[in-house]
């Protein structure tokens, strides 16, 4: 079970995360999120990880020059695509890659199955924002796509998290409001428990 731990915005929730046992980091270059990110400040939370922790860049519709320019300063190993992004820039990158989809109806999933990526992620569809809602996607959605391309979002809490991996059985599960004081800023103990929750579903 992989926990992505997303809208990281300081080394220190950063090491915190990742001492509770997270295995991918979120950083968010999306320029209307309260979770956003300076590629500087993304860049020194990205050197100070442990090796073997992903270290995920969030992008909303970016060309495919600027986010690989963020990409090569930052020292992402995955990148994850968050808004209205082609087939064609989700493919050809030289590191990982996840599309996020929000999933607005039963079919959301099974029409984004064309995307080339390494995983598909399961946000929710709230009109006009492009994640980090903290709603919940219907679990009898996700049907579509085999498990182990699967990343759970979307509303989960240290609450929930258990029920919905025991449901859905997927891939690894993200995570950012659900574990957050304030937008942008971590609770270590909502952090602990998620993690701990996740993995002994």
């Amino acid at each position: 079970m992989m926990v992505k731990i997303c809208g990281i915005t300081s080394v220190a929730d950063a090491l915190m995360a990742v001492e509770a046992g997270a295995d991918a980091i979120g950083l968010n270059f999306a320029a209307q999120s309260p979770r956003r990110v300076g590629i500087d400040a993304a860049a020194d939370i990205a050197a100070a990880l442990p090796r073997g922790v992903w270290r995920v860049g969030i992008f909303v519709d970016l060309p495919r020059d600027a986010v690989q320019s963020i990409a090569d300063h930052v020292g992402l190993d995955v990148l994850q695509f968050h808004g209205a992004e082609s087939v064609d820039l989700c493919e050809g990158w030289d590191r990982k890659t996840i599309k996020a989809v929000r999933v607005r109806d039963a079919a959301a999933m099974a029409r984004a199955a064309a995307y080339r990526v390494d995983f598909l992620l399961a946000d929710a569809y709230v009109e006009g924002i492009a994640g980090g809602t903290g709603q919940r996607v219907p679990l009898e959605w996700l049907g579509a796509v085999p498990r182990e391309r699967l990343i759970l979002a979307g509303g989960l809490t240290p609450e929930n998290v258990a029920e919905a991996v025991r449901v859905v059985r997927p891939a690894g599960v993200d995570v950012a409001s659900g574990v957050e004081r304030e937008p942008g800023v971590k609770d270590p103990e909502k952090v602990k428990r998620f993690i701990a929750n996740a993995r002994n579903a």
